[in-house]
């Protein structure tokens, strides 16, 4: 080749590079959430907050596939194999156990961040928390660990009852452990524990029914993100039955509820943006430990207190870490 040719080729070349770079896609973060958009539009906020930390916008750098089921976490496999048909670069599922062990069966090579209320290990998300292996990471908020705990605040409320209630959602593999867990902690206290079952808005509805026929006293809402979404739903019935009612999610109380103990839903979301931004950013999921929550809430509200009767014992006060008045 002359060389006048070759320059001429070379500078062609040269270019056409830049274009080339402007023309590679931006990355795809597939997002499979097990309910809806707008009652999570706080959470995803936070989610969005924290992907913006590790240098990315979506529409600037990157682009975000969302999937919601509506409660349908029949929906969740065929949404997840969707994600991988569209050859998204990272998962996020967040605030579901059924979301993430879709997204895990759909796929064995994209990466995928959760968050939980469980134990990634019982539930087989992950081999190992320190070094998870293969493409699988996240986040346990560990409120579903935390029903002992919730049993014994409600004992602290409610000193002379002998019989609470727990609502749990039969999709939902956690609820195993979380029954476990409740009738632990009810048997230590010498309890009796009444475990209900409910996955659409009747059959909450009906559960409160069946509660006050069973005599129970008060009632733990189990981690789920179906129960999140509907804060309001439990404030009513909840105030319509005058049962004194504890949640994980601190929603609940800020709606109207009584009390909530555990880790801020945000904060699960935050996390799970933190980890997939680590791995658009070349960090390999496998080699991401599973972070776990340090921090607990107690929120107690007040107004609703007065509102059921209850005199809230001083005790209870003084270690709640914040009192709706």
């Amino acid at each position: 080749m002359k060389r006048r040719a070759f320059i001429t080729l070379l500078g062609g070349a040269a270019a056409a590079w830049p274009r080339a770079a402007r023309a590679q896609p931006m990355p795809v973060i597939g997002f499979l959430g097990a309910e809806s958009s707008d009652r999570f539009a706080s959470d995803v906020r936070a989610f969005l907050e924290a992907l913006s930390q590790s240098g990315y916008v979506p529409g600037k750098n990157i682009a975000i596939e969302y999937r919601w089921a509506e409660s349908r976490y029949d929906l969740l496999p065929a949404m997840a194999a969707d994600l991988v048909s569209r050859k998204v670069a990272v998962i996020a599922a967040p605030a579901s156990t059924p979301a993430a062990l879709a997204a895990k069966a759909a796929t064995a090579t994209i990466p995928i961040v959760f968050s939980i209320g469980g134990d990634p290990i019982q539930t087989g998300l992950v081999a190992n928390l320190n070094r998870p292996g293969g493409n699988v990471t996240g986040f346990s908020s560990m409120n579903a660990e935390l029903a002992t705990k919730q049993v014994g605040l409600l004992h602290e409320l409610l000193p002379a009852a002998e019989r609470f209630a727990v609502l749990v959602n039969p999709a939902n593999l956690s609820n195993e452990f979380v029954t476990r867990d409740v009738r632990t902690g009810a048997a230590a206290l010498g309890l009796e524990i009444e475990v209900l079952t409910a996955s659409t808005n009747g059959e909450i509805t009906t559960a409160f029914t069946s509660l006050l026929e069973k005599r129970a006293s008060a009632l733990l809402i189990s981690p789920d993100a179906l129960f999140v979404g509907r804060s309001t739903q439990f404030v009513t019935l909840a105030a319509r039955h005058a049962v004194p009612t504890i949640s994980n999610n601190r929603v609940f109380p800020e709606a109207g509820g009584l009390m909530s103990y555990g880790t801020s839903l945000s904060h699960s979301f935050r996390q799970v943006g933190i980890y997939v931004g680590r791995i658009l950013n070349g960090e390999k999921p496998g080699e991401l430990p599973v972070a776990r929550a340090t921090k607990f809430e107690l929120v107690i509200n007040l107004q609703t207190a007065q509102v059921l009767g209850l005199t809230i014992p001083p005790a209870l006060l003084s270690i709640a870490d914040e009192v709706i008045e």
